[in-house]
């Protein structure tokens, strides 16, 4: 059972993880602070205290770091908005902790000691997210979670979200129990009310003054010179700048030729199938594989034209993965935040493809799946790391996974001096 929390402690911070920046009470249990940066020395305000360790936020600082800068949001603060961690931190700042939350989980998790660099979405992170997934209120305003809480924050703007967007905080959405908020691509954004009960479904498509849409309202995206349309309850990316880069991290990453075949499981609308369709040819293949029957569709319209692609509208599970993949191709994984299904990991190293390309916005469970792969016979040949959700502790991974050749060994002990993160 937890202990009562205790008033305040004043800590001295050492370094970046998952929760808060870490430092030590005066009984010697670690502690998890919040709005805290590395180095500095606060006074924390216990919120959750148990046997081996404790929770808690800054609420004074008594010596800062270099790096603290004053948050452009006035929701975050201690008991304010939990949607942004670093809020209090330089550009900087963010991507050093993130660059130390992946090499820490690969190290513990994975094996792998590894040398990471966080690279940024090269624009400013004000209105940079373009899909925002907020709560309701009792009265009907959108609200966001306390950090570790169910209780409301209500918001009156989003910071970090898409401006186009804002007047969806002056709207009341009382017949609904969450609202995602869209604006994906040029058209007009829109928004997605969730348990709306007088619809009499589960979603219904609304204006952002909450008027009624089609249920068949999209969005229209160009990426690299390839059109996609992606319907309101299928998922895209949500950094306006996400989309680009990741193409073109996956394509160098892929290295397809013409010919070839790629197998794209988790493909979602097809972001990463199309362009890699292209990749390969006429003569080439890409089979993609993605359990949405809505986002399934868009794919089927996304590779209009395009006859190498194959879409199955699959849950990726083992038999998936046994029934499309083989020892000559490429794999494109990018799976949900959980990481991959379970059994699709030890699935993909019984079918050995040469190459696998894994796309992740979770580190853990990225660690968890490739110390799968290493243990199967893979190498961590290369990894990028971007910074795609600004003012949070999280990053997105893009590695590369190939098979170990004869006379070659893993860098499973040890950073690869041939390809460092980023």
């Amino acid at each position: 059972m937890a202990e009562p929390a205790s008033p305040t402690s004043i800590v001295r911070v050492k370094r970046a993880a998952t929760g808060g920046a870490v430092g030590r009470l005066d009984d010697g249990r670690v502690v998890f602070v919040r709005h805290s940066l590395p180095g500095e020395l606060v006074e924390v305000a216990i919120t959750d205290r148990s046997r081996s360790f404790a929770r808690g936020d800054a609420v004074r600082v008594i010596e800062a770091s270099e790096q603290r800068v004053p948050a452009p949001c006035p929701y975050a603060h201690p008991g304010g908005c939990g949607g942004c961690d670093l809020q209090h931190a330089s550009a900087s700042a963010q991507r050093e902790w993130k660059a130390a939350v992946v090499a820490e989980h690969l190290r513990r998790i994975a094996g792998v000691t590894r040398e990471v660099s966080v690279v940024g979405a090269g624009d400013d992170a004000q209105g940079s997210r373009t899909r925002l997934r907020c709560a309701v209120t009792p009265d009907g305003r959108l609200a966001l979670r306390a950090n570790r809480s169910h209780d409301l924050v209500a918001l009156a703007s989003c910071w970090i979200a898409d401006q186009r967007l804002a007047p969806a905080f002056a709207t009341t959405w009382n017949d609904a129990t969450e609202v995602e908020l869209r604006s994906i691509g040029d058209g007009p954004p829109f928004a997605v009310a969730l348990g709306d009960a007088n619809a009499g479904a589960t979603h219904h498509v609304r204006s952002l003054d909450g008027g009624p849409l089609p249920d068949t309202t999209r969005s229209d995206v160009v990426v690299h010179g390839h059109h996609f349309t992606v319907s309101a309850t299928s998922f895209w990316q949500s950094h306006r700048s996400a989309p680009s880069l990741l193409v073109d991290t996956v394509a160098t990453l892929a290295d397809v030729h013409p010919g070839e075949s790629v197998v794209d499981l988790y493909s979602g609308v097809g972001l990463f199938a199309v362009p890699l369709a292209a990749a390969v040819g006429p003569r080439g293949r890409v089979t993609a594989v993605e359990s949405s029957a809505a986002a399934a569709q868009d794919a089927r319209n996304n590779a209009r034209g395009l006859a190498q692609i194959t879409v199955r509208e699959w849950s990726v599970a083992p038999r998936a993965v046994y029934d499309t993949v083989g020892p000559t191709d490429v794999v494109v994984l990018d799976p949900p935040r959980h990481g991959l299904s379970r059994g699709v990991a030890p699935a993909l190293v019984r079918r050995h493809p040469r190459r696998i390309v894994y796309v992740s916005c979770d580190a853990a469970t990225f660690a968890r799946d490739l110390k799968v792969f290493l243990s199967g016979g893979y190498t961590l040949s290369d990894l990028r790391v971007f910074d795609l959700f600004p003012m949070t502790e999280h990053a997105e991974l893009v590695g590369r996974l190939d098979i170990i050749a004869p006379g070659e060994e893993s860098d499973r002990e040890g950073d690869d001096p041939r390809s460092r993160g980023g």
